[in-house]
């Protein structure tokens, strides 16, 4: 089987990062958005959502979103390791990846919490206030201080490799420096510390998208050839 070169140049281009990336930063903020009008923040009653019907639906969305989220962020990764090519840097190649994955698993992490206090909130005997609180303390340090410290090293990573490579303009890393302090040195309780991620991506995508990339030929692609 031979699959055409011009398929693995389309699938490589700045563009596939670019919708990857769009789309885990609207799903992403949709997410959060929703968690936090639906339960209130971090100081609000954790039992005033959980025995609501209609706020704990809300969640209950919210978290549908976070596995679309993750999926579209994987490929954002993918693509812009792809996009980097042989110039990628194999330290930071690998600071970038691990800070990525880790990032993902940390949300579903949360994610996953949330869901099984929904779950348990649905059963005949409902769920305790310690349970509840234990489940909404363990949800804020996997999103604001584990995936945050991860999300701010992948910002760094990237924004240095997209230097190096000039993928990346002066003014997009600056942004990009500065997105990873916010999320490095804020404390877990600030508010726009969950959206300074997501809208970073947001920023380098819409720019991958407007501006051309490193044109792509057929000799920098690597089709995939076999018989049986």
């Amino acid at each position: 089987m031979v699959v055409d070169q011009r398929f693995w140049v389309r699938l490589r281009s700045p563009q596939s990062a670019a919708v990857a990336g769009i789309a885990f930063a609207v799903l992403l903020t949709a997410a959060m958005l929703l968690l936090r009008s639906s339960t209130g923040g971090p100081a609000s009653d954790p039992n005033g959502w959980i025995g609501d019907e209609s706020r704990r639906r809300m969640v209950g969305w919210a978290i549908s979103l976070v596995p679309f989220a993750g999926i579209a962020f994987l490929w954002f990764i993918a693509v812009i390791r792809q996009r980097l090519g042989a110039r990628e840097d194999k330290l930071f190649a690998t600071v970038f990846l691990g800070s990525g994955l880790l990032f993902v698993a940390m949300l579903f992490s949360a994610a996953a919490v949330t869901g099984g206090l929904l779950t348990l909130a649905a059963q005949p005997q409902g769920v305790d206030q310690a349970t509840t609180r234990l489940a909404g303390a363990l949800t804020s340090a996997l999103l604001a201080t584990f995936g945050a410290r991860m999300a701010a090293v992948f910002v760094l990573v990237v924004t240095t490799l997209g230097r190096k490579t000039e993928i990346i303009p002066q003014w997009l890393a600056v942004g990009g420096y500065g997105c990873a302090v916010l999320l490095l040195f804020s404390p877990p309780s600030t508010a726009l510390l969950h959206l300074a991620f997501p809208l970073w991506v947001l920023v380098v995508s819409v720019h991958a998208l407007v501006t051309p990339g490193p044109t792509w030929s057929p000799a920098d692609a690597e089709p995939t050839t076999g018989s049986r």
